[in-house]
């Protein structure tokens, strides 16, 4: 069973919505998850924030965080939580690259989650070219949030 499948089967068994919310990968996470199977019942949805403004008044990230932390991962994932109503939510923050950006190095990668209400986050240095780099940042996700869902209590 592949994680994707894994994610929709214990969403859906017990009754769980699940959100992301995405940086770094553009929608593909949004994407990736949205095509499990009846996403129609247990995906919240999505939310794709770039801009520094709409990270900060959307999703409460704290005014001149470094967008590419472990704090900034863990508002996003909190913040679009409460927006989406989800009880569970990822979110993806990073260097994509090719190129270094605000004194991070390409494949620099944070994951966030909020799961009713435990918030956390994971780094990750991701190797190749920025498509590689959100290809594996998309597959980790997926594999965080099916994690996440099943550690949570029954």
């Amino acid at each position: 069973m592949s994680d994707s499948e894994a994610l929709a089967a214990e969403a859906q068994s017990r009754g769980l919505r699940i959100g992301v919310v995405e940086s770094l990968t553009s929608g593909k996470l949004a994407q990736t998850v949205g095509a499990g199977e009846n996403a129609g019942d247990w995906f919240a949805g999505g939310i794709v924030a770039y801009l520094r403004d709409v990270k900060e008044r959307l999703l409460g990230v704290d005014e001149g965080i470094d967008l590419c932390s472990a704090r900034c991962a863990e508002q996003l994932a909190a913040g679009a939580a409460h927006v989406l109503g989800a009880d569970v939510c990822i979110s993806t923050t990073g260097v994509g690259g090719p190129d270094p950006e605000d004194g991070h190095e390409p494949g620099t990668v944070f994951i966030g989650w909020c799961a009713h209400g435990d918030v956390g986050s994971a780094e990750f240095h991701f190797e190749g070219d920025p498509t590689q780099v959100l290809q594996q940042t998309v597959d980790e996700a997926v594999r965080v949030l099916v994690k996440r869902t099943a550690a949570l209590p029954r």
